[in-house]
């Protein structure tokens, strides 16, 4: 439904820019064409609030929730929309001076198209988020139909580019009152603005970038040439457009598939590879199209004034056109394919290009074809910045599956949750100093949980993130929890994090098997006391049932490698012990594709500037001191009831210590 939605659209707006190149001419169509275009540059800011209002609201487990969550972003893309609407409006006599516009009277118009685009993206996302893809396919259709009709009857009428601008506005102000979602009981948003801010903030980067890739060029020919090659120019680009179009259509399809694939490689390489001979192949097909269309189509099609003289005519500017738009559209994939499972840096690369873009267009613009040849080299090379990294990842990841292959190194067992996880880890450190002000009150909560209770669970998040806050904060959003059976054969896989005292073993790697055979030859760096609370562990082994907590692991997927993040003593004195005593140890294992991003799990530059960033943003808003407080409360107010569960509303806070 929904892609069927988007291929109406494009058709739409084909015939859309068919009719005013037809009814306006060169010059006229050049002015709507570039002054939609800042309307298609500020589309970086309403894809970012669509697409991450639709991500937060899809993990919304209520209608309430969801609303709440959108409610927020609303007012926030309001605010933002009015900011940039005002803008545009103080500054509508020197942007109409620096596009060779006929009046800023349009600049003006687009203001307030400006105001409700922004808010438009944050319904879409909602739309998206709550899965009606008809409703979200019908948004997108009713925009197309008032921005095709509102500018045939304004055209009809003699308001001309006036008119066109106009209908713009107008049929983005029906499509956000259109998409109004219903209104549900109001309760309190789950989401930290710093959550938010960070999301918008990674997506405007990618969006940013595209954005000015595809539509910087637009602009600076309307400054750099006439009206008449400007016009002509908006009509090679508007071809590009509908290139682009299907290369996105291949993009949203791809995008849910790669974030629910294992990460091995293998699967990976044959979505990204058969989503690149998709664009590939269907661009390829419109390229040779246009190569054999004759010039004299265009004229009919678009009118007599869409001339291009000389050896470089109109079907050779779309011809290559069409091959600088599919080179980008490859890069796209890619760039949009990582995403889907991690943190991509490639959006940075793309954001870089589009500035040397924009440099080089103002630098060389003698004519036409040189602006598309421009265009061409710099688009070679994003594709491949973006792509040698890329196929290097995936190839070596790909070998390390094979290596592992049918051969894993843990086998799941079953799933478990977040809250089972917190508190295992809670549990076996909780006779520390750093609880000891709530290990008479609260002792009972930490040692027999109860995992079906909502209150319970809140509260040991809360005892959890007053000392593992900035441990858990590195875990990635959406990772898979599931009790799993070690394979000894393959314990090689396992690793411990290389923090504390192990990092005086001296060994490379931090491989558990390395590590034990360093304990069983000691040497004098290794601290005593190290070695004593090993054996001190070993001895419990000797009960038939020791009560140890479960040794918990991070990884990609099951066929490793693995990293212990809870649980390092108990299973190093399980292997120095006969074989055996492995099987009264119990692991949980947290599993997902984004675990590079973890610092715990692969140590290097990057993951280490994500832990000091997220350092830093915790020094701001920092929720512990909140915990403690609502702690605090429960311990005097809250009593445990007879069947010795504490009672109570959840507060805001705890809000924040779920995430």
């Amino acid at each position: 439904m929904l892609l069927s939605g988007s291929g109406l659209t494009t058709a739409i707006n084909l015939i859309y820019n068919v009719v005013l190149a037809r009814f306006l001419g060169p010059q006229g169509f050049g002015h709507a064409t570039v002054v939609y275009t800042i309307l298609t540059l500020i589309s970086a800011i309403t894809l970012s609030f669509q697409i991450i209002s639709a991500k937060s609201v899809a993990k919304q487990s209520s209608a309430e929730t969801k609303y709440a969550v959108y409610r927020g972003f609303h007012r926030a893309a309001w605010a933002v929309g009015v900011v940039i609407g005002l803008s545009l409006l103080t500054l509508q006599w020197a942007i109409g001076r620096y596009l060779n516009l006929p009046s800023p009277s349009l600049v003006a118009i687009l203001a307030i198209g400006a105001v409700f685009y922004v808010p438009l993206g944050c319904r879409r996302g909602f739309i998206q988020g709550s899965y009606s893809f008809k409703g979200l396919a019908g948004s997108l259709v009713l925009e197309g139909i008032v921005r095709l009709a509102g500018s045939l009857i304004l055209i009809w009428a003699g308001f001309g580019v006036v008119g066109v601008i106009a209908a713009n506005a107008a049929a983005i102000a029906a499509a956000y009152f259109a998409a109004a979602p219903k209104v549900t009981a109001l309760v309190e948003n789950p989401l930290r603005l710093q959550f938010a801010v960070k999301e918008i903030y990674l997506a405007i980067v990618f969006f940013a970038g595209q954005v000015l890739i595809n539509n910087s060029d637009i602009v600076l020919v309307k400054h750099f040439f006439s009206a008449q090659d400007a016009g002509l120019y908006a009509a090679v680009a508007m071809v590009g457009r509908v290139v682009f179009s299907f290369s996105n259509a291949v993009v949203n399809s791809m995008f849910p598939l790669a974030a629910g694939t294992p990460n091995d490689g293998r699967n990976h390489m044959k979505i990204v590879g058969t989503s690149l001979l998709l664009v590939l192949g269907s661009g390829s097909l419109l390229a040779l199209a246009l190569s054999v269309t004759p010039s004299s189509i265009w004229r009919l099609l678009f009118g007599p004034g869409f001339v291009a003289p000389g050896r470089f005519d109109l079907r050779y500017l779309l011809t290559l056109y069409a091959i600088t738009t599919i080179v980008y559209s490859l890069s796209v994939v890619i760039i949009a394919f990582e995403m889907s499972y991690k943190i991509a840096n490639t959006s940075w690369v793309q954001l870089a290009i589009s500035g040397i873009l924009i440099a080089s267009l103002c630098r060389f613009h003698s004519s036409l074809r040189q602006v598309i040849l421009v265009q061409l080299v710099l688009m070679v090379a994003l594709l491949i910045a973006v792509a040698t990294p890329f196929f290097v990842d995936i190839m070596q990841r790909r070998r390390e599956h094979n290596r592992l292959s049918g051969s894993a190194v843990v086998r799941l067992l079953r799933r478990a949750t977040e809250d089972e996880v917190i508190a295992e880890i809670l549990m076996s450190d909780f006779g520390t100093d750093s609880f000891k002000n709530y290990q008479e009150t609260m002792g009972n909560l930490v040692r027999t949980p109860d995992l079906l209770d909502v209150d319970e669970n809140a509260k040991r998040r809360a005892l959890f993130l007053l000392r593992h806050l900035p441990l858990w904060r590195e875990i990635p959003d959406g990772t898979d929890w599931y009790e799993v059976e070690i394979f000894p054969d393959h314990m090689e896989h396992i690793k411990v994090f290389p923090r504390a005292q192990w990092r005086t073993l001296g060994i490379a790697g931090f491989c558990i098997t390395k590590v034990v055979d360093a304990i069983r030859m000691p040497s004098e760096s290794v601290d005593p006391s190290f070695l004593r609370k090993v054996d001190a562990i070993g001895n419990q082994f000797r009960q038939q049932d020791p009560g140890f907590n479960a040794v918990v692991l991070i990884g990609l997927d099951e066929h490793g490698p693995l990293t212990i993040l809870d649980g390092n003593h108990r299973l190093v004195a399980a292997l120095l012990h006969p074989v055996g005593e492995i099987q009264k140890l119990r692991f949980l294992c947290g599993l997902s594709p984004r675990m590079k991003q973890c610092c715990w799990y692969r140590t290097n530059l990057m993951t280490l500037s994500r832990y000091g960033l997220n350092i830093l943003l915790r020094t701001i808003n920092d929720p512990r001191p909140k915990m403690k407080q609502y702690l605090k409360d429960s311990q005097n107010v809250c009593k445990p009831s007879s069947s010795g569960q504490f009672s109570g509303e959840l507060p805001e806070v705890m809000m924040e210590a779920k995430k």
